[in-house]
């Protein structure tokens, strides 16, 4: 695999001019979210599987340099280099499926500089729509209170790959099941679907159409009912079932109109039919909210279907998410843009473990810093020397971790409005480090000298 190309413009000058000043050393980025979205309380981790396969396939093809070639923008020296780079790095990240939060890192890469600058692109494009999604998609499972969830974004996914993206994120954040075979099949999740208007519209006669498809599907069907009238729809359904054997799961779908009410009705007359087991799937326009008003009042809902609002997160399309320089040949820098301060050094994010007690929220710190008593590391080794030092984690254990954050989760921060996330500081020892690092640009900056991050190129640089 290639993809040297898939990167913005100025990733590529600021590489071929590392490149040619000989800064080779090694550098260390932090990819976080500088502050949570509007009603947000917390994030789920996503996207990181993707960006280990980017890193580990990561080089320039034979027709990527021609086009380089044919822009004029850089010297044959510089397509030179591009052409043996490779990642030789090491990423360090918080698993898919932790609960997260703004300030905290979700991954962390050193690798030399020229590398480390021109992954930036793909890494917080993986991390950030991945992340949002699995975040939207989290507050859905909260929000259902147990009942089933089903992606049905392909169709309004940003992409293809996106839409894939999306059901591998919901899976994550604890949805059953996706419409999206493909996804299915890549991931090995449990595919799902009903039926289109248009195919009860091709029949013109309700009973025709759910017969014909029970037909062909004899142990699980499932009926869209709501093309002309949705309880005449119900009880269409139920005339194309009847005599048959009651091991056949049977679901009906409500995808328009008053959900809540319609689900009570269509409830009844499946119970006065003897379909107890038969199960209501609702679909249209659903999100978290929706759900939510659905599950408080009582719906006799089973299964939620959301496309639309999850598929583009509606309410929180992006994340304020950085890629920042915290370190170049073993010192610390950082950014102090007013509004887009970040951190230095490498880092380390302590949680609390359960039950302990002690004071609430996360310490980030320096990477090399003790684990306080009572309390766990979040970052771990993912890549060492460009390559993954295991098998990739199965999704069911990103699933299982998700759902235990989201248990360990206060209140508060659960809450789909106005929520108020856990507290997160700054560990003594990085508070120290941030005071330092910061006075030495500005007394590096009053006293006119040249650019710290320039280093004193005794790494073989030329001037």
């Amino acid at each position: 695999m290639a993809g040297g190309l898939l990167t913005d413009l100025y990733e590529l000058g600021m590489a071929a001019a590392y490149l040619r000043a000989g800064m080779t050393g090694r550098a260390t980025f932090s990819l976080f979210v500088r502050r949570l979205p509007p009603d947000r309380g917390f994030l789920v981790a996503a996207g990181l599987a993707d960006c280990l396969d980017f890193l580990e396939g990561f080089s320039f093809a034979p027709g990527e340099l021609d086009y380089l070639r044919g822009t004029r923008r850089f010297a044959p020296e510089a397509l030179e280099a591009f052409a043996r780079l490779r990642f030789t790095g090491d990423v360090w990240a918080v698993p898919e499926g932790t609960v997260v939060f703004a300030g905290e890192p979700l991954l962390e890469v050193t690798a030399p500089i020229a590398e480390a600058q021109l992954v930036e692109t793909v890494l917080l494009n993986h991390v950030t729509f991945q992340t949002a999604v699995a975040s939207k998609a989290a507050r859905c499972v909260l929000a259902a209170g147990g009942a089933r969830l089903v992606d049905f974004a392909f169709r309004r996914a940003h992409g293809v790959e996106a839409a894939v993206a999306v059901a591998r994120a919901a899976a994550i954040a604890g949805f059953a099941a996706t419409s999206n075979t493909e996804a299915a099949r890549r991931y090995g999740l449990v595919p799902a679907g009903t039926m289109a208007h248009s195919y009860v519209e091709a029949f013109g006669d309700e009973r025709a159409a759910f017969e014909a498809f029970a037909a062909e599907f004899p142990a699980d069907c499932a009926f869209l009912v709501d093309t002309y009238d949705t309880m005449g729809g119900v009880r269409a359904a139920v005339a194309a079932v009847a005599g048959t054997p009651r091991s056949r799961r049977i679901r009906i779908r409500l995808d328009s109109g008053d959900l809540a009410e319609l689900s009570r009705a269509a409830r009844r007359t499946l119970d006065e039919a003897g379909l107890r087991r038969a199960e209501i799937f609702a679909s249209g326009g659903l999100d978290e909210h929706a759900i939510a008003e659905l599950a408080a009042g009582g719906a006799p809902i089973d299964v939620y279907a959301v496309g639309t609002r999850l598929g583009v997160s509606f309410d929180a399309p992006s994340l304020d998410s950085a890629y920042k320089l915290v370190v170049y040949q073993d010192r610390p820098t950082m950014k102090l843009s007013p509004g887009k301060v970040s951190a230095p050094g490498a880092k380390q994010v302590f949680r609390p473990d359960a039950g302990t007690g002690g004071e609430p929220g996360d310490i980030v710190a320096l990477r090399e810093e003790p684990v306080p008593a009572g309390y766990r590391t979040l970052l771990a080794p993912v890549m060492l020397s460009g390559r993954r030092p295991a098998e990739a984690e199965p999704l069911a254990a990103m699933r299982d971790r998700c759902a235990a954050g989201l248990a360990r989760l206060p209140a508060a921060a659960r809450a789909l409005r106005d929520p108020v996330p856990p507290p997160v500081r700054y560990s003594r020892r990085l508070t120290r480090l941030a005071c330092q690092v910061r006075r030495d640009i500005l007394a590096a900056a009053a006293a006119g000298a040249p650019d710290p991050a320039a280093g004193d190129r005794r790494d073989g640089g030329r001037r």
